[in-house]
């Protein structure tokens, strides 16, 4: 039987910042954010819009992506369910600089602006989260631009896989990742048949299971560290 599908309400005081707020903090938390459905293939956040709140994800998957001139498209990351995003641009006050898109219907939070900094002017906890938050992107952004350049296709499947898997940026994922062969196409800038190939070189390998509805992960060390 699936689980049921949590509130917005309910999504705030589970996160990990929503955790260490006080009452009237999360009072005040709560009273202002919103929730926002986007579906397959909409935009959650353009480039080059103003920056006014602070997002995350209640249920789904978004990636974060950018065209150049030419027309290519590249990811930069997946953003799955309990993840939150944007806190550097508007920490720096500054227009989006990437797309933000669903790959799957879900459902947004979003925080405004004046609540995200009320926050940073009242809470320590919270602003000791954000810098946590901001020390763990930038790794994971250092890490995919070292993927991108130096791995194969089949390590770079691993890797974001692996990468997925990280309990202060994306509390709460199980062993099962919700997550299609095309998506994981998406996130790894391969093809949906060269990101099957690989999935199943992985499963051979007996890091992961394809399940129905999913990636089921067996060996997230072996994925961490995997090299074709």
């Amino acid at each position: 039987m699936d689980q049921p599908t949590p509130t917005l309400i309910e999504h705030l005081r589970a996160t990990i910042w929503g955790q260490v707020l006080t009452p009237a903090e999360m009072a005040r938390v709560e009273a202002t954010c919103f929730e926002q459905f986007v579906p397959k293939g909409g935009f959650v956040c353009r480039k080059g819009e103003a920056i006014e709140n602070w997002v995350g994800i209640i249920e789904g998957l978004v990636k974060m992506n950018n065209f150049s001139p030419s027309g290519k498209s590249v990811t930069f990351t997946g953003v799955p369910t309990g993840g939150w995003f944007g806190e550097g641009s508007l920490l720096k006050d500054d227009t989006r600089k990437y797309d933000v898109i669903a790959l799957r219907d879900s459902r947004i939070a979003r925080m405004p602006r004046a609540t995200f900094e009320w926050l940073l002017e009242h809470s320590l906890p919270f602003t000791r989260f954000l810098l946590v938050q901001l020390n763990e992107r930038l790794g994971q952004f250092i890490g995919q631009v070292e993927h991108d350049r130096l791995l194969d296709v089949d390590t770079r499947v691993a890797r974001c896989l692996a990468a997925m898997f990280n309990s202060h940026l994306y509390p709460g994922i199980g062993t099962l990742v919700q997550i299609s062969q095309e998506e994981v196409g998406y996130l790894s800038g391969a093809s949906r048949q060269r990101a099957n190939q690989a999935l199943q070189l992985l499963e051979k390998e007996g890091l992961v299971r394809l399940d129905y509805g999913g990636i089921r992960v067996l060996d997230l060390e072996g994925l961490r560290h995997f090299q074709a």
